[in-house]
């Protein structure tokens, strides 16, 4: 009776795979609009790494170790099995190997093929189950994401962000149901809520403008990574991008360059979706994966606190989506974290996955990859100096994770990466003479430390609550190494929190190593260890005051201080109070112009269009091109393919040469300001500049002026 059981659970996995694998060749090759995406990034993100853990035998997960593993080798898969096909594709026969027919060929075939494997071999594959009578909680939960996307509908279409405004709430709302009651939100629902929670944050600021928005940090430079492989359906690790070592360095990760560029092809979507949706989706599940290795130490609700902790925090969702690399390298750092901190998992098992997860993590971000080494190489040597050597953290463990990351890092994009590490070292050496200068720890952390003075007084109260925080890791910190914490915590886990103690201090006090990857992104990652503490430090502060009813004073406790957090960290009491705010989502239709345009990196449909004339109609190699900071830095290099070093900057001392390009884009023209590297001026002060100048291009809200004869593309 169970065997024949067993053989039909396999039957229907099996059967399933086969019709996912039609349904996808159906969608792609019929080109089904909305089908094609969703079957197709359900089926390459998940599918393939559930046939890997099938395969490999991992039986020791549960549900979610499962689900998360899954896509973890699913994407693991796409980027090395896309790495095979980029480079012994034309020993196949074909001329573009990252094109639709080779990858949906390939990459489909091998993973219909491991099925079949999982077939023969096992006698019980178990497909997921599911609690009914949680549906109607757990249906009312997907109401969030939904949610994010009308009102960042709304906001795009009328500059109206109440649904936003009413979202932060019903979150809150959420999390305070997570605090006090197991009936609104039973703890079996915690990892749907944490992911529902990180989804329709990511997504409200991601789907803001149907451009890609930098947020300050890199993902043009990125976006031009992925369209230089994307436009030639093959990945060159050997471009050399005009000389320039920072888009050098990108263009060896492949987490922006084959990844994206095979879901852009696989699923018909454009390179600018791939970035704000899917990657957003992906970043979505780093709360989750933490919140599964927090569970294992501090429990689910202490762990359900600590992702929204985590979440919370505004670099997750106002600068991480600005970084499509370091979206996808969080989840491998994550999973990394829950395999050397799961006990569960077989020693042959935790080796396999954690090679993978290394592989991934080195190819995807070279700074998440430099700080996760240093994490479990220390770990690993005070672990041996207490003589409590670790079965998951081997010294060979730690060898192997060095060997593939310099590798990699050597011989790829001319070691651009290795040499980008060599300086970053050099440049904190040479700040040390600065030692006793605090504006050499950058501003942020002056902020952090209030030696900076807040602008207003809901910037002050901001700041308090961000401190009662810190103060709670501070207290859990203390707790945790005097004990004082009724929790088991496992050495190793306690080792990694001090190491990420001490991490935080040394970012703090060393001069320009703050600087290497901004404050505000160092101390995001650093909550992967330190959000739990700053819980436990609730508990220890409850205990200093009170013997009795601990749970329900940290409750309290926690409440008074994370829902404000969390919406002063959103921005939701900068708009309802009107005062400046930062916040694209919520403050998009209120911003400073220029803060919008030069700092976060906002870009104007106009200002796409021009850039597209500029891409079609000049010779830009050739021609002497002309524009602001925020044009060089953002528009010209995504929707032109301009390098940065083509563009020279205006400034009010600019003589544009005979065959020469000014591009004006929408901060120019219709606000009147040019954005210099340092400096701004009125564009009445450049005007000189365009006496001896003919427009050839206006759309309204941008223009391109040239001086003597137009370098024409192909002329």
């Amino acid at each position: 009776m169970n065997f024949a059981l067993a053989k039909r659970k396999s039957s229907k996995f099996l059967v399933a795979i086969i019709f996912l694998h039609f349904a996808v060749y159906a969608t792609a090759f019929l080109d089904i609009p909305i089908a094609r995406q969703i079957v197709g990034f359900f089926y390459f993100s998940f599918v393939p790494g559930f046939v890997i853990v099938k395969l490999l035998r991992i039986n020791e997960l549960d549900r979610l170790e499962t689900i998360v593993f899954s896509v973890g080798l699913s994407i693991a898969f796409l980027m090395f099995a896309g790495l095979l096909i980029n480079e012994f594709g034309y020993l196949l026969g074909f001329s573009e190997p990252l094109s639709l027919i080779p990858l949906i060929v390939i990459l489909n075939s091998l993973t219909l093929v491991g099925g079949i494997i999982v077939h023969l071999k096992s006698e019980n594959v178990k497909l997921f189950d599911f609690k009914t009578k949680l549906f109607p909680r757990a249906l009312i939960l997907t109401v969030f994401p939904l949610l994010a996307i009308l009102g960042a509908m709304l906001v795009n279409a009328y500059g109206d962000s109440r649904v936003l405004l009413v979202l932060l709430l019903a979150i809150s709302v959420l999390f305070i149901a997570g605090l006090f009651s197991r009936k609104y939100l039973p703890p079996e629902l915690y990892p749907l809520a944490v992911l529902m929670i990180a989804c329709a944050l990511l997504l409200s600021s991601s789907l803001i403008s149907q451009y890609v928005v930098s947020f300050g940090s890199d993902i043009q430079s990125e976006y031009l990574i992925l369209k230089t492989a994307q436009n030639s359906a093959h990945w060159n690790s050997a471009t050399s991008f005009a000389g320039d070592t920072r888009l050098q360095r990108l263009n060896s990760m492949l987490s922006i360059t084959i990844l994206p560029t095979i879901y852009s092809n696989l699923l018909n979507m454009d390179a600018t979706w791939v970035f704000k949706i899917l990657f957003s989706l992906i970043l979505a599940l780093v709360p989750l994966v933490l919140y599964q290795v927090w569970k294992i130490h501090v429990g689910r609700k202490y762990a359900f606190i600590s992702a929204f902790f985590f979440m919370a925090e505004a670099t997750f969702y106002s600068e991480i989506p600005g970084l499509a690399r370091q979206m996808v390298g969080e989840l491998f750092f994550a999973l990394l974290l829950l395999v050397v901190l799961n006990k569960k998992i077989k020693d042959s098992n935790k080796v396999t996955c954690f090679i993978i997860f290394s592989a991934a993590l080195v190819t995807s971000h070279y700074t998440l990859a430099e700080i996760f080494l240093f994490f479990i190489f220390l770990t690993s040597i005070v672990l041996l100096v207490m003589k409590r050597p670790s079965r998951n953290i081997k010294v060979g463990m730690v060898l192997l994770f060095f060997v593939l990351m310099f590798t990699w890092y050597i011989f790829t994009s001319n070691s651009s990466a290795y040499n980008a590490l060599v300086s970053y070292a050099d440049y904190v050496i040479s700040q040390q003479s600065e030692f006793l200068n605090p504006a050499s720890r950058g501003e942020t952390v002056l902020r952090g430390l209030g030696v900076e003075s807040a602008p207003s007084i809901w910037n002050t109260i901001s700041r308090v609550f961000a401190y009662f925080t810190q103060a709670l890791i501070i207290i859990g910190f203390v707790g945790l190494v005097t004990k004082r914490i009724k929790i088991q915590v496992e050495k190793q886990y306690m080792v990694l929190s001090v190491i990420a103690v001490i991490f935080l201090g040394a970012v703090i006090l060393v001069p320009g190593l703050a600087k290497t990857m901004n404050m505000s992104r160092f101390y995001h990652i650093l909550l992967f260890f330190l959000a739990p503490l700053g819980i436990m430090g609730g508990g220890v502060l409850v205990g200093f005051m009170s013997k009795r009813k601990q749970e329900p004073a940290v409750s309290i406790l926690l409440l008074i201080v994370l829902v404000p957090y969390f919406l002063f960290q959103t921005g939701f009491v900068y708009e309802l109070a009107g005062s400046d705010s930062w916040s694209l989502p919520l403050s998009l239709h209120r911003m400073d112009a220029y803060r919008l345009h030069r700092s976060i990196g906002y870009i104007y449909s106009q200002d796409v269009f021009s850039a597209y004339w500029v891409s079609a109609n000049v010779d830009v190699q050739n021609a002497k091109i002309y524009a602001d900071k925020s044009s060089q830095a953002n528009i010209l290099m995504s929707h032109s393919m301009i390098y940065p070093d083509y563009v020279n900057i205006l400034s009010n001392t600019t003589r544009v040469p005979v065959a020469g390009i000014v591009y004006l884009n929408w901060l120019n023209i219709a606000k009147g300001t040019v954005a210099g590297t340092y400096d701004t001026w009125n564009t009445s002060e450049l005007s000189p500049i365009f006496d001896t100048m003919n427009k050839i291009y206006s759309n309204g809200a941008s223009e391109i002026y040239e001086n003597g004869s137009l370098q024409i593309a192909g002329s």
